[in-house]
């Protein structure tokens, strides 16, 4: 295979991947261990908690605090994927996520475990950013949203079969025994070796402290929305203040601010962190509803959940072949008002009706799938090609930022309803998240209205 320079291929022809497929089943392989990972933990949290007698707000972190390093380390591997190759970074990542999960196993306080699981998503998150960097650098446009839902029905098969999988082994062997499981992850690492393309290193600098300063604004104002104490609130706005500053002087940012004046990519962006907030919150919520309100065991619960994420598996084809043939246009007209009309139909149905709950989170879960896979493909279109990993890091950073503060508000808004009955405190919630897809809705129409119609996909 040719070795080909690192950032980008700007205005050169696409170089193409020798192994094509293997790569990507590789690749998926390793987002299916990273994102089952993410989502286990969900059936943990009752454990846990009792385990090291903790509040549920600050059994939260486990989600939270994983969810920001997440975000943290998406948009870091993508900026450096600019001029370190793919490869390297993505080797890295997989050793992250693999010996923490190892040492995650023998954890016996929560602090241990929130450690492990902040390093498990420093790797998890460079994983799922830099596949795709690789699609986009690597696979012609016609095909690559056939790569781009494949990509999503792996995350949908990671987020369903974590329940499942999750809730057995909490049920018969412990939670510890949850990062066995992730550490296998490892075993990928020859597999890589052999199939991703090999690269050259460039000339690039890193804004390391730019990175340094968002992490802690976001860390900080999350602090605060679970203790508010105003000192920490401060703290945060004052490091998110300083970061702006420094990527606006600094030559080679950690966040690009000319993304920031691209209206079309914020929209699209603002309509990514809506379809998360609702999915994360619901991955959270859901398994204590079933637990605590219906009574399943851990285990039962991940049955419950599982269909909806089967669904978004099996359409997933189906979905990258109407978008390589027909554009992203009805998935970005349609994927919201599903998403919305899911929400309402949570906020009638999640404390009366556990069959429909499974029947209203398949409905979500297609529907999250469709919108993440036309959002990716789509931004891959309006970015300038240069601008492609700094644009795709800033859109997982957004995302799951919004996916960590929607959980820590949404674990508080339970606290805060404990004089209510379950199922009306869980309803409250999701008429709330309803607000929030509304805006989903909206940007839809505001993205045909800034985007040409041969750009927006035809929407």
């Amino acid at each position: 295979m040719s070795l080909v320079k690192n950032p980008s291929m700007v205005n050169s022809e696409q170089p193409l991947l020798a192994r094509e497929g293997f790569t990507i089943i590789t690749i998926c392989i390793a987002i299916v261990l990273a994102l089952m990972n993410t989502s286990m933990f969900n059936l943990a949290l009752p454990d846990v908690i009792l385990d090291f007698y903790i509040s549920s707000s600050t059994a939260s972190w486990i989600v939270s605090g994983y969810s920001i390093m997440f975000a943290i380390s998406s948009i870091t591997f993508s900026r450096l994927s600019d001029f370190v190759p793919l490869k390297r970074l993505l080797i890295i990542g997989v050793l992250a996520l693999g010996i923490a999960s190892l040492v995650g196993f023998f954890s016996n306080s929560f602090l241990t475990l929130l450690l492990c699981r902040i390093v498990q998503a420093s790797g998890a998150g460079g994983i799922i950013s830099l596949s795709m960097v690789l699609y986009t650098r690597y696979i012609p446009i016609e095909r690559r949203g056939a790569a781009m839902a494949i990509n999503m029905s792996a995350v949908s098969l990671g987020l369903g079969t974590g329940p499942v999988v999750g809730g057995l082994i909490v049920d018969n062997l412990g939670w510890h025994w949850l990062f066995i499981l992730t550490s296998f992850v490892l075993l990928l690492i020859p597999l890589m070796a052999f199939a991703l393309p090999k690269e050259l290193p460039s000339k690039g600098t890193f804004d390391f402290l730019g990175g340094v300063l968002l992490a802690l604004g976001t860390t900080f104002l999350l602090l605060f929305t679970t203790n508010q104490n105003w000192i920490i609130l401060i703290a945060g706005l004052i490091a998110l203040v300083l970061f702006v500053i420094r990527i606006r002087k600094t030559k080679d940012p950690f966040v690009l601010p000319s993304l920031f004046s691209n209206r079309p990519y914020l929209i699209l962006v603002l309509l990514g962190i809506t379809g998360y907030i609702c999915n994360f919150a619901t991955l959270f919520l859901l398994p204590q509803i079933l637990t605590q309100n219906f009574h399943f065991s851990a285990g039962h619960a991940g049955l419950i959940i599982f269909p909806g994420s089967l669904l978004a598996i099996i359409s997933s084809r189906m979905v990258g072949r109407v978008i390589d043939r027909f554009g992203n246009g009805y998935f970005l007209k349609y994927g919201p008002i599903v998403l919305l009309s899911s929400i309402i139909l949570f906020a009638i149905l999640i404390g009366h009706n556990w069959i429909g709950a499974m029947i209203t989170y398949m409905i979500l879960s297609l529907a999250f799938t469709a919108l993440s896979s036309c959002l990716s493909n789509e931004i891959s279109r309006v970015l300038d090609r240069k601008f492609i990993g700094s644009g795709m890091g800033l859109f997982q950073l957004l995302q799951f930022f919004s996916g960590a503060f929607g959980v820590a508000i949404v674990a508080i808004a339970l606290e805060k309803q404990h004089q209510l009955s379950l199922a009306v405190a869980y309803s409250n919630i999701y008429w709330g998240l309803a607000l929030l897809a509304v805006v989903g809705v909206l940007s839809t129409f505001l993205y045909r209205k800034y985007t040409p119609i041969t750009q927006a996909s035809k929407i």
